[in-house]
């Protein structure tokens, strides 16, 4: 799932700066954070739409997340994306698409690392969303992918979202909550992806 690269400021007024005492939120992610699936011009907006108009015009937002993207790519335009939009925070949503294809954790877990410390390297406070893999990979991998987010995030000091779909790739809600392609959460899903990712952002957002 190719996607074009989605690097704008979704704040109400655009690509204006946000308010001196306001934070930038820049979220690098792939299509669960890109609307993949979403008629978000048509009232469905994805969880990173609604994170900006739940902080208002005091922060701003941008969505800097591509469909298909993996751990990889995301590291090598890391650095150019921060040089732009020089946010406060980096919400960094990358991996499905890594564990999809059956990379090897150590290389999945390196370029995490690797994007974290750029994070880290210009002042701004990383947040890892940790992801999971369906069981036809095996065992072994799956626990693997499964608890190399939180390994990440131990080793760096990131926060940490646990499991990003929590609550919505669950059996007992997956038919409700997921598109037909058992992959992307459906429109009613994002609000609970944003509620799973406020828990953890909240607190950064008070922070000087």
């Amino acid at each position: 799932m190719l996607g074009l690269l989605l690097a704008t400021a979704i704040a109400p007024h655009g690509d204006e700066p946000a308010p001196v005492n306001g934070k930038t939120v820049l979220v690098v992610g792939d299509s669960i954070s890109a609307a993949y699936g979403l008629q978000t011009e048509d009232g469905e907006p994805g969880w990173v739409q609604l994170l900006q108009e739940r902080l208002g015009p005091t922060h701003r937002v941008i969505n800097a997340s591509i469909s298909g993207d993996t751990t990889g790519g995301g590291l090598a335009r890391l650095p150019k994306t921060l040089e732009v939009h020089n946010p406060d925070i980096v919400i960094i949503e990358l991996g499905g698409n890594d564990g999809l294809r059956g990379y090897p954790i150590e290389a999945i877990r390196d370029n995490l690392l690797a994007m974290t410390d750029a994070v880290l390297a210009i002042g701004a406070a990383p947040v890892i969303a940790g992801m999971q893999m369906t069981p036809n990979l095996g065992p072994r991998y799956t626990e693997a992918f499964a608890t190399l987010f939180a390994e990440v995030a131990a080793d760096t000091g990131a926060a940490l979202v646990p499991f990003l779909l929590e609550g919505v790739a669950t059996p007992e809600r997956f038919d409700e909550l997921m598109q037909r392609d058992g992959i992307h959460p459906n429109a009613e899903a994002q609000p609970l992806l944003l509620d799973n990712v406020w828990s953890v952002l909240e607190p950064l957002l008070g922070a000087n």
